[in-house]
């Protein structure tokens, strides 16, 4: 995945913070690849374990935005999520696993629906953070890895 010029430039002048920041925004729905923003960084010549912890906050931190938003506005969003073929998997999944679908959250379009319904079903927010925050750390972990040792 070939990032924006833009976005390139943006992590280039202000480093941590933009990953910071283009991590979180990268949690929403917003269409953004965390993981190419972590790789590019890493491209870049970025440090790598300041990298890792910016990345894996600002996610994280996002993460938990898509849980409050899900909870603070409730059943409202539920036709919002109906729309696309990953929310109604969210809502499906959520209703029928209950935290147990939180196990998805780490996967591409499907993950940041699955945390704004876990918010709507109000799924308990410490075993969300445990669950999602584990596999996002996890995740941006082993990219890390691979990116250093390869």
């Amino acid at each position: 995945m070939t990032l924006p010029a833009w976005l390139l430039q943006f992590i280039e002048n202000y480093g941590f913070i933009a990953l910071f920041f283009s991590s979180f925004i990268g949690a929403t729905i917003v269409p953004a690849s965390s993981s190419a923003i972590l790789l590019a960084a890493l491209a870049m010549g970025a440090a790598p374990l300041s990298t890792f912890v910016a990345c894996s906050v600002g996610n994280s931190l996002g993460c938990a935005t898509n849980y409050w938003i899900g909870y603070l506005i409730g059943n409202p969003l539920i036709p919002k999520l109906q729309k696309k073929k990953s929310g109604r998997k969210a809502i499906y999944y959520s209703q029928k696993y209950g935290l147990w679908s939180l196990l998805l959250s780490w996967l591409p379009f499907i993950g940041d629906p699955l945390t704004i319904a876990a918010g709507i079903f109000r799924l308990n927010f410490l075993v969300f953070s445990l669950i999602v925050y584990t596999q996002r750390i996890i995740g941006y972990m082993v990219i890390t890895l691979y990116f250093l040792y390869n």
